[in-house]
Order: C-alpha cells, then sequence, then structure tokens
C-alpha cells in the first residue's frame, strides 16, 4: 500500500490532532511533516518517549529495544510512534497532554554559563542562562520533567539532560549531571568549561511530565541524577501549592553522592504531605537512613498500605525502572499510572 492514511491522536488532556500518513513513513515522522511535533528522542525505537496505545486499526511495528517496549505491552497493542508503520486508518491514545506536542521544530538557543559546581563526588550542578529568542523572548519556558539537548561550543558533541527547575521569565536553566569517566561532555565540564562559555542549547523535549488532571498520590522514584526532572515537579507542586500526598525516593550507591539535602528539606516545608526517603545501596556504619534501593523501600511502603493506587514517576537507570514498573504490577497499579524516564548512554 502506498496511499495516504488517516492517522488521529487524542493526547492525555483530550486534544485531537490529525494528518496522513504513508504506508513507508513512520508516524513521527508523518506528524512532523504536518507540524507536529511529537515528543521523541532517539528515533530508533530505544529510549520509549515515544510510546502510545493503539486505539484503532492496522499497523507494522518495526525492529526495537525490549526495553523501550516489552513484548507483553506489544501485545496489549502499545507502539512506538517511530518504529510504527500504518497499514490502514490509525487512532492513538497518547500517555500525555498537548502541551508536550510543539508546533514548530525546535530552534537551537544560545546560552551561557552561569555557575558550575560540584555537588557530590561525581556529580555538578549547571546553570545557564537563555539568550533572547525572537519568537519567545529571553524566557525559559518547558514542562517540569522535560529536557533540553547541550551543544559543547564548537565542536558536535550533543547530549540530552533533564532540567532541574520549573519555567521561569529569567532563561534560567538548572542541571544536574553525573560525570562519567569516558564521557566528552564529562570532560569539557570537569576540565574544559568556565563561567561566561556560551553553549548552544534545543529544548524542551520529553514527554515526562505531571498529570495535573490526577488527583492520586504522587509517588517519586529518582535514582542518582535521576533526581533532576523530579525535583522540577516537586518545585512546581510548591509553587502552585498542589495539596496531593507525596513521597520522594531518592536513592544513591554510597551516602557521599548523596546531593541538594537542603532544597530537600526545604520542600518539605513548602509541601506539608510530602515524605522523603533517602536511599543507601551500599551505606557506611553511621548511616541511619533506609538502607537499600529506593524500590525495596516503595515496596516496604507499598505492603505497609501507606499509598492508595498512586501514579508513580521514576526517572533512572533502566534497571531502576524495569524494578519499579515490575512492583507497581505487583501491588496492581496500572501500567498508564507509571510514568518513566530512562538514562540512555552517552547523556
Amino acid at each position: 500500500m502506498t496511499g495516504f492514511h488517516a492517522i488521529r491522536l487524542t493526547t492525555r488532556d483530550g486534544k485531537r490532532l490529525g494528518f496522513d500518513c504513508t504506508a513507508n513513513e513512520s508516524i513521527v515522522a508523518a506528524a512532523a511533516a504536518a507540524g507536529i511535533f511529537l515528543p521523541v528522542q532517539c528515533r530508533a525505537g530505544a529510549c520509549g518517549t515515544c510510546r502510545a496505545t493503539c486505539d484503532d486499526g492496522d499497523y507494522a511495528l518495526a525492529a526495537h529495544s525490549p526495553g523501550a517496549l516489552s513484548e507483553d505491552a506489544a501485545t496489549r497493542r502499545e507502539v512506538l510512534l517511530c518504529r510504527t508503520f500504518p497499514r490502514g486508518p490509525l487512532s492513538f491514545a497518547l500517555p500525555y497532554d498537548s502541551s508536550c506536542i510543539a508546533t514548530e521544530d525546535s530552534a537551537p538557543r544560545p546560552a551561557v554559563v552561569t555557575d558550575l559546581a560540584v555537588i557530590a563526588g561525581n556529580t555538578v550542578r549547571l546553570l545557564l542562562t537563555l539568550g533572547p529568542d525572537p519568537q519567545r523572548g529571553g524566557g525559559a519556558a518547558f514542562e517540569p520533567g522535560q529536557y533540553m539537548e547541550l551543544k559543547i561550543p564548537e565542536s558536535g558533541v550533543t547530549r540530552a539532560y533533564s532540567l532541574a527547575n520549573t519555567p521561569n521569565w529569567d532563561g534560567q536553566l538548572e542541571f544536574l549531571i553525573r560525570l562519567q569517566p569516558e564521557g566528552r561532555f564529562s570532560a569539557w565540564l570537569s576540565g574544559g568549561a568556565r563561567i561566561g562559555d556560551t553553549l548552544s542549547v534545543r529544548g524542551p523535549f520529553g514527554s515526562f511530565v505531571l498529570d495535573q488532571g490526577s488527583p492520586r498520590p504522587r509517588v517519586f522514584v529518582g535514582g542518582g541524577t535521576g533526581l533532576a526532572p523530579v525535583l522540577a515537579m516537586l518545585r512546581r507542586m510548591a509553587e502552585w501549592q498542589e495539596p496531593h500526598q507525596a513521597r520522594l525516593y531518592f536513592g544513591v550507591n554510597h551516602e557521599s553522592e548523596l546531593f541538594l539535602l537542603p532544597e530537600l528539606e526545604h520542600l518539605s516545608r513548602e509541601l506539608p504531605r510530602l515524605g522523603t526517603a533517602l536511599c543507601v545501596w551500599r551505606p557506611g556504619p553511621d548511616w541511619t537512613g533506609f538502607a537499600g534501593s529506593p524500590v525495596e523501600a516503595l515496596r516496604r511502603d507499598l505492603e505497609a498500605g501507606a499509598f492508595v493506587a498512586p501514579d508513580l514517576y521514576v526517572c533512572g537507570p533502566p534497571g531502576l525502572i524495569a524494578a519499579t514498573e515490575a512492583l507497581a504490577q505487583r501491588h496492581g497499579i496500572g501500567a498508564g499510572r507509571v510514568f518513566s524516564e530512562k538514562f540512555l548512554p552517552g547523556r
């Protein structure tokens, strides 16, 4: 089949979008050609950013990573839109709100390094200030939980990092970045970056954002610098004084890797219904917090009945996300109530 097929998308907040797609175009590519820029990162079926559920119609799903879309999920007609090709008219339910969909391709913007500091043994906090944009002025517009692509000056090295702050009119961007021993971006941060340097920034991207329409308790699981998008969400909740019961599970391997603890204490004061569990996998003899992974701490609380039908937001390595998803399934939390952002190699 080489003709055009009608594609219909419905976002979590009920907005409906439509465009045509040929049998040899992916849904993501056809949407972009129609001026609809869906959340997508790798475009190769590896990250899971473009997951959706097919409500109706026949399609072909090309090769993809099982970590991005499991066989069970595919059986439930979940798809990766970057690897989905129509065989007739199709309709999809998107697991994010219309605010995550752009109507124009993101153009690079300059951003100046305003602060760079080590906040734990292998973690740095990078602050940038965006230059003015002809269309949007100098503000930083994004949804808490999304990420930006950063490009090292005068190089082709680009990496994606989640934002830790909330939208603002001042153009401020905050990132929490783990330094990788062989990472080119890490080498630049630890050896070449200086206050006043200018980066090229594109974004925002991603669909790992709060479901503002859900009244359920919110449970956040952050592994290492996976705390960044979770921190952005909690800061948004504090700014808006949202009433949800919430609990954060922040996990690291060693106590020396914990960071921003005063900020977490501040958020606990701003959000009276927020609880925080600091989880250390290999603690020293003087550690008094939870000894183990954040998933183990979450399992303890779920078994104790601390939450009733919560929404789970998890960011970190693929193993952490897989373990959280398996735990959620065992406790009757549907896949549609588990929101995740995986760390990809090179990020």
